[in-house]
């Protein structure tokens, strides 16, 4: 089990980083999913998904962002966020994050795009 990470402040977002919270919002809205993320890798790509929940497979939003990014060739992740209607950033999704960047900017929004908080900034 992977252990939650302390949401700090929110961060200033640039334009890429809002571009994150938008595909990510894009991703839980279509899939009517609990939660969407959006990650971008060390060349500028963005990769979003939502939540998964089959029987034989469950993933975070997060983490199959990650995984997309990975299966593509990314190396490093630069920045994600997670758009959800928690106050905190799930465990799993944070580790996945971390296995590809040890500081990289997670930024958590709710559901209508308001940041609430940053983990790694």
């Amino acid at each position: 089990m992977f252990e939650s990470p302390d949401l700090g402040p929110p961060a200033q977002l640039d334009a890429e980083d809002t571009k994150l919270v938008t595909l990510a919002r894009g991703a839980r809205a279509r899939a009517g999913a609990v939660e969407g993320a959006a990650v971008r890798d060390q060349d500028g790509r963005t990769y979003a998904a939502a939540t998964v929940a089959l029987p034989s497979l469950s993933m975070t939003a997060l983490q199959l962002a990650v995984a997309s990014a990975a299966a593509a060739g990314a190396s490093k992740v630069e920045a994600a966020a997670v758009v959800t209607e928690a106050s905190t950033l799930d465990g799993a999704g944070h580790a996945a994050v971390r296995d590809l960047s040890a500081d990289a900017p997670i930024h958590v929004a709710a559901p209508d795009g308001t940041v609430l908080g940053t983990v790694g900034a």
